[in-house]
């Protein structure tokens, strides 16, 4: 019962033995008769509140990035994470490694891509051709020195690989813009070029070459003045090649999801 109402019904007790007591049944007057006004029932019980079944954490916060020049370990443990196979970061340079990886990006549209700013080594032995002398072609067995870098790209998740990027970009924009251009996003340039290298032709092989010179050329003259980011897909072989685009459109993929969804500067 509401204790209001008890309190109540206490004080009109108290008051009715006073009123008894002094006017008792000899002198009281005839009573008038009293209404009391019956007290308002209790408000309905609240709704009970619905059940939580689900509660969804905040993520937590990410650390700082650590500065450009003291990233190397840092970049290079993430991409070993992303790999999960230790033994293929043996491929991998040491030092300068976001450095490396903008400046051969943005050679790859270009003619030349200078060995000493490549993040990873170089394939391992020398490029076999096969044929005559006379008529060079590109030997099969060739591509079989490309496999461990194509299975890099196999192992690595496109999503998280994306994701990894969209975490470092800061340095990657840093990068870019002290290779000498402070007003451009590395991210634009970052998709012109996995654009250029997904539309590197499927040639047919045997693959057709000519060594004017110390170095072997394409015979074809359409093919040779491609960008050396295109010449490197056509020489690794077509099975690679294949294997690489389907990673490289996925990648493209991911980032433009990323860039509607993040509204990157460089989607402006």
């Amino acid at each position: 019962m509401n204790k209001n109402i008890l309190i109540a019904g206490a004080a009109i007790v108290v008051v009715g033995g006073l009123a008894a007591y002094f006017y008792g049944p000899y002198n009281e007057p005839k009573p008038e008769p009293v209404h009391v006004q019956a007290p308002p029932p209790p408000p309905p019980p609240a709704p009970p509140k619905p059940e939580v079944r689900q509660v969804v954490e905040a993520p937590p916060a990410l650390p700082p990035l650590p500065a450009l020049a003291d990233s190397d370990s840092f970049v290079l443990d993430a991409v070993a994470g992303l790999v999960g196979n230790k033994s293929l970061m043996k491929f991998f340079h040491t030092d300068r490694v976001i450095h490396n990886i903008v400046a051969t990006i943005d050679n790859l549209p270009g003619r030349r891509a200078p060995m000493h700013v490549m993040p990873i080594e170089r394939a391992p032995g020398t490029f076999i051709t096969a044929g005559t002398e006379s008529d060079p072609v590109i030997d099969p067995k060739n591509a079989a020195r490309y496999a461990p870098y194509v299975k890099i790209a196999v192992a690595v998740d496109p999503k998280k690989l994306v994701g990894l990027y969209m975490r470092l970009y800061p340095l990657f924009q840093q990068a870019y813009e002290e290779l000498g251009y402070p007003k451009k996003y590395f991210n634009d340039r970052l998709i012109a070029v996995l654009n250029e290298l997904l539309a590197a032709p499927n040639i047919k092989e045997p693959v057709k070459l000519v060594q004017p010179n110390v170095f072997f050329q394409y015979a074809d003259p359409d093919l040779e003045r491609r960008s050396i980011g295109q010449r490197i897909m056509m020489r690794i072989g077509n099975k690679n090649e294949a294997l690489v685009k389907v990673r490289l459109r996925e990648i493209r993929q991911e980032l433009m999801l990323h860039m509607h969804d993040k509204k990157l500067d460089s989607a402006k």
